[in-house]
């Protein structure tokens, strides 16, 4: 007899922006699911004209052609997992919910509530952050907001450990099923990453690299986490392995730009070359 796991093949849906450097966004999810043993689709939301020093222009994409991607990719190829970023407009957030509730109902969701890019620009307007709390989070397998995020979403003060639960409890309490309330954003060393899930906490630490290549971070540990949840991993473990991932991404990032440049999102294909 199969299990539900072995089921699983690692289709991923990514419904977010284009990052044109290439470091967040759909480049970055599609890097990072692909190097966790993924499939990433996309169904694009915005062009953005960006670099590792800021969002300069944002292009958003008619939202019936995005809601057209995610039907396309959903009714041939199906999706083992279903993962959001910037979505930009309250309209866009109103109609990918009722879409995923229409035809992917029982696919684990992975929200990733992009409102502030890396170099403090913001990515989406106040009726877009209220239809995310009230249509995305609940039923939500996982909400994955940094600290700044999780305090627009639950109004709960987030600078430590405490304020983390705090914020990760109001968001199960919103409906969602997991919460990783992430503290890259809060001063210190290490750096502490909440996780609440109907099953209980889990505190994850990592040693804080001093480093400007942090672009594009939480779009690479959201979709990693998709990846492994869509290949059928646990909540907990798929956090843990796409932690450490993202770690050694930061840790080998090359330094591009003049900014806050990418991570390295291919280093377990240099170390496949090595063997």
């Amino acid at each position: 007899m199969t299990t539900e796991t072995e089921n699983k093949s690692g289709r991923v849906l990514v419904i977010a922006g284009s990052d044109a450097g290439g470091g967040a966004g759909i480049q970055a999810d599609i890097k990072a699911i692909m190097a966790m043993g993924g499939y990433a689709m996309t169904a694009v939301t915005a062009i953005t004209v960006q670099d590792t020093t800021g969002v300069h222009d944002v292009h958003p994409i008619p939202i019936s052609t995005v809601i057209s991607q995610m039907k396309v990719c959903l009714a041939d190829i199906g999706a083992d997992a279903i993962k959001t970023g910037m979505l930009g407009r309250a309209e866009l957030v109103e109609q990918t919910a009722e879409i995923l509730d229409e035809r992917a109902r029982e696919t684990p969701r992975i929200i990733d509530p992009v409102m502030v890019a890396t170099s403090g620009d913001r990515l989406v307007d106040r009726r877009a952050v209220e239809s995310i709390a009230s249509l995305l989070v609940p039923g939500a397998a996982l909400v994955t907001p940094n600290a700044p995020e999780a305090e627009i979403l639950t109004g709960k003060s987030v600078d430590g450990v405490n304020g983390q639960r705090r914020a990760a409890e109001a968001l199960l309490k919103r409906g969602a099923r997991g919460a990783l309330v992430k503290g890259g954003h809060i001063p210190g060393n290490p750096v502490i990453d909440v996780l609440q899930t109907v099953h209980g906490e889990w505190i994850f630490e990592s040693g804080r690299i001093d480093t400007t290549s942090t672009h594009g971070t939480g779009c690479t540990l959201a979709s990693a986490i998709s990846a492994r949840i869509a290949i059928g991993d646990d909540t907990q473990d798929a956090v843990e392995a796409a932690r450490d991932y993202l770690h050694r991404a930061i840790a080998e990032a090359k330094g591009f730009g003049k900014g806050h440049g990418p991570v390295h999102h291919g280093w377990p294909l240099d170390k496949q070359d090595e063997r």
